[in-house]
């Protein structure tokens, strides 16, 4: 054993000495270590790589894997895009690449892929001005289209929602009251449907516009605010003609709300009763007048409220009263329509009652409650 000891040592110790015990453990140490690390260099190193590369191989794999799914996604979504859109992708694909920093392998990643994950990058960070302008100018002409088809849907099916200018309402109106005052049916046979035409159902949405939206809620608002009885509001509106005249004040109860004021106003009330929707007059006690004697604010109120409820009758005889002047014979009631409505429009006569109604409606929405 000792002389394989040394034999063992002479391979590195020259002196071949006894005491080389220590040296040739050492030796032995160094030896044997150095082989070691030569053989594990050569051989055991794939070995331990091996796990860390397939890790990292699978969390690459599953990365590109989301990723090319994303990109089948979004491709699928784009074929259902304009095609201006498609003409974007060539100019995206030259500034896409330094966007993608994942260190993939060129044997991990085809073509194909590659294409597929610049369409998704391009998605996120590109954005080209001048495509879309061209977007927008061909998808504008359907937006408008869209639109409009909308709202004539919605004056169709809700006509009191009508977006129609209030003015284009009242130049309706006013050529409805000159038909009517030379064809007396045609207000009724506006409202019981009879006439379908669409400047016959114009019309009839500007009369409905004119009540429901202009007149009637001012009124509700008017008297919903006061104390007014019920008996005296009817009176109101039975009656078209209305004086309001000053008097003596005295100390006595109110007609209109019965309540204990100075009443220094009489209230004068008179005219035909008439249909609210075609106009027609009743000659039934054409004659009769009613006096009221009433307070400040009751009187005030009378007045506002009297001019919006019969301001559309009011206009309709207005419009007969033209008609009647008019004089001529043997023509068309369109040709008659077309050119009384453009006297009185170059005249400022529409122009004129249309600042009136404007102005009893803002009388209406200023008008402060009782104290």
């Amino acid at each position: 054993g000792k002389r394989k000891r040394l034999n063992t040592s002479v391979l590195y110790d020259s002196d071949e000495s006894e005491d080389s015990d220590i040296l040739v453990r050492k030796v032995f140490a160094k030896r044997h270590c150095i082989m070691d690390e030569d053989e594990s260099s050569e051989e055991q190193q794939p070995d331990k790589t091996c796990p860390a590369e397939n890790v990292s191989a699978n969390r690459k794999q599953k990365v590109f894997a989301k990723l090319k799914e994303l990109a089948r996604q979004r491709a699928t979504w784009r074929s259902c895009s304009s095609e201006s859109c498609e003409d974007s992708n060539g100019e995206a694909e030259t500034e896409e690449e330094p966007l993608c920093h994942l260190p993939l392998t060129p044997t991990e990643v085809s073509d194909t892929d590659n294409d597929s994950m610049k369409d998704f990058i391009v998605e996120e960070e590109e954005d080209d001005g001048d495509d879309t302008e061209h977007v927008k100018s061909k998808n504008q002409p359907p937006q408008k289209e869209l639109h409009t088809s909308n709202s004539e849907l919605l004056a169709y099916y809700v006509p009191h929602l009508s977006r129609c200018d209030h003015f284009i309402h009242f130049q309706r109106i006013v050529k409805a009251f000159l038909i009517n005052a030379i064809d007396d049916t045609f207000l009724s046979s506006l409202y019981d449907g009879t006439r379908q035409k669409k400047y016959a159902q114009d019309m009839l949405l500007s009369l409905h516009y004119l009540d429901d939206r202009f007149i009637q809620p001012r009124l509700e608002n008017l008297i919903a605010r006061s104390r007014w009885k019920d008996r005296y509001k009817e009176r109101v509106d039975c009656y078209p003609d209305v004086r309001i005249i000053l008097k003596n004040p005295e100390s006595m109860s109110c007609q209109a709300c019965e309540m204990n004021r100075y009443c220094k106003f009489n209230v004068l009330l008179s005219g035909k009763l008439y249909n609210s929707k075609t106009l027609e007059a009743d000659d039934f006690m054409s004659d009769d007048k009613q006096v009221l004697k009433v307070g400040v604010v009751c009187a005030d109120r009378t007045r506002i409220y009297h001019n919006l409820k019969h301001f559309k009758y009011k206009l309709y005889v207005d419009c007969s009263s033209v008609t009647e002047l008019d004089g001529v014979e043997d023509e068309p009631v369109k040709d008659t329509v077309e050119r009384l409505f453009s006297q009185l429009e170059d005249s400022g006569w529409i122009q004129k009652r249309y600042s009136d109604l404007e102005e009893y409606m803002n009388d209406a929405d200023n008008f402060q409650e009782e104290k």
